[in-house]
């Protein structure tokens, strides 16, 4: 299986990550065996996981299952941020293994992972997934209103008929009021010359455009590639989005409304250089898409 094949995404159940892979050749996605395992036993414990997993399959493999020929192995980022091969099943194969653990969980797992995504969410991501492999970002303007509509159109066009279009009314989300939509093009035009040449200047721009709300809906997951594109375009770095939780973020960004600080301090521990790296952008669309959830 060649490596420019393969796409990298991460599938969330309760929480818990279901690392998977797409293969060109054959169409279809490969998941990670010990996530799935993890998950059908409620264990957080990587190794006692991975070590059950090497018992199921003995046991298995003396009882001539096609579930073990079934499995393949291609390499996945571990906490270490090393490559490991990893055994691999595909969907046939996560639901035959699913089958081995006759619980309640196994059933709540089943009807996640069977379950379609045609939701206007599920539809967006893969656009934002194309969004790398087209490179079409790379012909947006970085840093302003306009590359942001960009970024919005392009994730929620079909999807939205607002699609790219700065909004007209007012809104609020969880008690806070954004900028009222009678003075939102003065505050975007202000945003707009805000300066970008450092990571606190940048950051204090992405908290501002948080504030502003441009969009009736998907402002986060847009201005969440919009940081990326500056950071990338101004300092040569990207964030690592699944080295920040939800929780976490969540707070920093309720916080820097009156205080961008701490959401600073929050990103800038998940910094990287890999600007140009496939599964970093993937693996970040699919915990931008989380956050939302």
């Amino acid at each position: 299986m060649k490596k420019e094949h393969l796409k990298i995404s991460i599938r969330f159940f309760n929480d818990r990550e279901v690392r998977a892979v797409w293969e060109d050749e054959h169409a279809k996605w490969w998941f990670c065996v010990v996530d799935v395992v993890g998950i059908l036993n409620e264990e957080n414990d990587y190794t006692k996981t991975r070590n059950y997993w090497k018992y199921l399959k003995a046991k298995l493999k003396k009882e001539n299952s096609k579930l073990v020929s079934a499995t393949t192995q291609l390499k996945l980022t571990a906490a270490d941020d090393k490559k490991y091969k990893t055994d691999m099943l595909d969907s046939d194969g996560v639901i035959e293994l699913s089958k081995n653990f006759p619980n309640n969980r196994a059933m709540k797992f089943l009807d996640w992972f069977l379950y379609s995504d045609t939701s206007i969410d599920g539809q967006s991501k893969k656009k934002a997934y194309t969004l790398f492999e087209s490179n079409l970002i790379s012909e947006f303007e970085v840093g302003s209103t306009k590359g942001l509509q960009q970024i919005h159109a392009y994730l929620f066009g079909g999807l939205y008929k607002f699609a790219g279009q700065i909004r007209e009314k007012s809104i609020s989300k969880g008690g806070y009021q954004f900028v009222y939509a009678q003075q939102l093009q003065v505050v975007l035009q202000q945003i707009d010359v805000m300066p970008q040449k450092t990571f606190d200047e940048i950051i204090q721009k992405y908290a501002s455009m948080n504030k502003a709300h441009p969009f009736m809906e998907g402002n986060g997951r847009s201005t969440r590639v919009w940081l990326d594109s500056i950071l990338k375009k101004e300092l040569k770095k990207c964030v690592d989005w699944s080295k920040i939780s939800k929780e976490n973020y969540m707070n920093a960004m309720i916080i820097s409304t009156v205080d961008y600080k701490v959401l600073a301090q929050l990103i800038a521990k998940a910094l990287t250089n890999k600007i140009n790296d496939r599964e970093m952008y993937m693996k970040g669309i699919d915990y931008s898409y989380y956050y939302e959830e």
